[in-house]
């Protein structure tokens, strides 16, 4: 049987996650991911492989995509965090959530989450890729159910202004 071992020393990590203000005590060997789900009650972002290779944790640290999995919590102390649920509050992940569904690009939805959440930090960085880009950003998540071209087309779409 394997024992679970418990640390009593914690840290203090501040935080702003979706525009909410966040002090909390974790241990500091806690994934961030963890931390999402358990500590903050945010289950949007979901954990597939835990070695960062499937990308379904991903979620914006200062604006940037990182992978929850492979971060500690205690690392996104200071930090603006923004996940799959702060989406309803950015126009970009608005226009792209509409877009997948009109495309269906959710499928199961597992892998969605980080999707939506790199594909917003891309089109911060580059609001009229080409075709070839967006496949390219997208090599770096793993989705079993539609084969891309859904969510190909409705990142497409997204850039070309025509997401409801």
């Amino acid at each position: 049987m394997i024992k679970k071992v418990e640390s009593k020393e914690k840290m203090k990590i501040q935080t702003v996650i979706n525009g909410k203000s966040y002090e909390k005590e974790v241990e500091p060997r806690k994934l961030f991911s963890d931390f999402l789900r358990e500590d903050v009650g945010l289950t949007g972002t979901h954990v597939g492989c835990e070695h960062g290779v499937c990308g379904a944790c991903t979620v914006l640290m200062d604006g940037k995509a990182v992978r929850s999995c492979l971060m500690f919590a205690v690392q996104a102390d200071g930090t603006k965090i923004e996940t799959v649920e702060g989406l309803v509050n950015n126009k970009t992940g608005r226009s792209l959530k509409a877009a997948f569904s009109e495309h269906h690009a959710l499928q199961c939805g597992f892998c969605t989450p980080g999707i939506l959440m790199s594909s917003v930090e891309f089109l911060n960085e580059n609001p009229q890729p080409e075709k070839q880009e967006i496949k390219e950003m997208l090599s770096g998540h793993l989705c079993r159910c539609t084969g891309y071209t859904g969510i190909v087309e409705a990142v497409q779409q997204t850039t070309d202004g025509n997401s409801k």
